[in-house]
């Protein structure tokens, strides 16, 4: 489908332009898994279940995020042996990721299944939202193991330089949710159910795909899983633990946040939900730089050519302007018509597009953290960028939007994220530049 590429030379603008495009692209499709689910649900069903989806989606992120930082970790380390030109390292650590990532999804499937309800009654859900959200979340869950596979197969291809092959599985599995979402939602009755499972059937046919691609011609160095040798689980640990505890301390923030928007009642948790959604779509360019950068610099940081981390940093940075403020004029343009794709409801509609209307504009400085965490992600300093993360969320982000929404009300949800995007990229600049994450390790052999 597509080659492997060799970061440690060539023109880094062009390079980061054609790598990160398909991670755009692959991205763009993950997130229209819950953007097809958001509007069939809110068109079929109503504006509670389309808060229960919002609700159930920041759980299923928050309780699977650890799995997703291991991820983050396995880019680093298999980046840097790409860089190095270690086959075997690849070998070695590959097998070891694999055993490590099967067990911890089934964990956190059987845990996830489990604990629901009380999950989501603690996050404060409203009542009329309760039994679909439990409903939608337990049959993701079921999935897990699905989306953490194809997920890895598709980080394990961009640290080898190839950007373009998870984003055909990825296709493939989107076009397939699209047809059987009506069929399971409207045809068999299904409800929010039957969203869900066109979700989890259509990711078990990604992560094959995956397997089946990737076995052929050793295109990935895969081998039959065996018990880690020591080090190896150790080198994972030591950036896997802090990884998965950034996604961990993101998404328990994005939860803390979604329990400030839910005491101003079911409207404004769903005109949020549907906001979300358009608020994904929005930070997808920042968030495929981000990964762009993280393997990229990974590589070079194995070569040990700092110059070029520094140029693809740079270059990133500019790139991040360029395209965020430009999302930011169409969303202020299109942010009406683009609520009302998901509910028409007054109330939720209007603050749904006067939430983006207001933090469009702060999302480039949101953008800049992408890039800058990705930089000191590939040098292994994971332990750094989760500091990071709990000042970013729970230092600023949670106690300035809750401060906010209570002095300014519902419109103060948008002002005070808005406002603590700004100060922590300014934090997460200072650091990039005057911090020690060059003399980190990602692993010991």
């Amino acid at each position: 489908m597509a080659k492997q590429h060799d970061f440690t030379e060539g023109n880094i603008v062009k390079q980061l332009f054609f790598f990160s495009a398909p991670i755009l692209i692959t991205n763009l499709l993950q997130v229209s898994y819950q953007f097809i689910d958001s509007l069939w649900v809110g068109n079929l069903i109503g504006a509670d279940a389309l808060g229960a989806v919002a609700l159930s989606g920041t759980v299923i992120f928050t309780v699977l995020s650890f799995v997703i930082g291991v991820n983050n970790a396995a880019l680093t380390i298999l980046s840097q042996q790409k860089g190095k030109g270690s086959e075997a390292g690849l070998r070695r650590y590959l097998n070891a990721f694999v055993v490590l990532l099967t067990g911890m999804a089934i964990v956190l499937g059987v845990a996830g299944f489990m604990l629901a309800e009380p999950i989501l009654l603690l996050l404060g859900t409203p009542e009329s939202m309760v039994e679909m959200a439990v409903a939608y979340l337990r049959v993701n869950f079921l999935g897990i193991l699905f989306l953490f596979g194809y997920n890895f197969i598709g980080m394990v291809f961009r640290s080898m330089g190839d950007s373009k092959s998870p984003l055909y599985f990825v296709l493939t599995a989107v076009v397939l949710n699209a047809v059987l979402d009506p069929i399971f939602i409207a045809v068999f009755g299904w409800g929010i159910e039957g969203a869900a499972y066109a979700t989890v059937v259509s990711q078990g046919v990604a992560f094959l795909m995956g397997i089946i691609y990737s076995s052929k011609g050793n295109r990935v160095p895969f081998s039959k899983p065996h018990i880690p040798a020591r080090q190896e689980v150790f080198d994972i640990l030591k950036l896997g633990i802090p990884a998965g505890l950034q996604m961990s301390v993101i998404s328990a923030g994005v939860m803390a946040i979604m329990s400030v928007v839910a005491s101003f009642g079911p409207a404004v948790v769903a005109g949020y939900g549907a906001a979300q959604r358009l608020d994904s779509l929005i930070m997808l360019p920042a968030q495929a730089l981000g990964t762009a950068v993280n393997s990229m610099a990974g590589q070079n940081i194995g070569a040990g050519k700092w110059d070029r981390v520094h140029r693809i940093t740079l270059y990133g940075f500019i790139y991040n302007l360029a395209v965020m403020l430009t999302l930011a004029l169409v969303i202020v343009l299109f942010a009406d018509f683009g609520i009302r794709l998901f509910i028409t409801e007054p109330d939720a509609a209007g603050f749904g597009a006067n939430y983006l209307k207001m933090i469009a504009f702060f999302y480039p400085f949101l953008g800049i953290n992408f890039i800058l965490n990705g930089a000191v992600r590939a040098a292994g300093a994971m332990f750094q960028v989760l500091v990071l993360n709990i000042v970013s969320f729970w230092v600023l982000r949670y106690p300035i939007t809750y401060f906010l929404s209570g002095l300014f009300g519902e419109k103060g949800i948008a002002l005070g994220m808005g406002v603590s995007f700004v100060i922590s990229s300014i934090i997460a600049f200072l650091y990039y530049r005057y911090g020690k994450w060059r003399k980190a390790e990602a692993f010991g052999n």
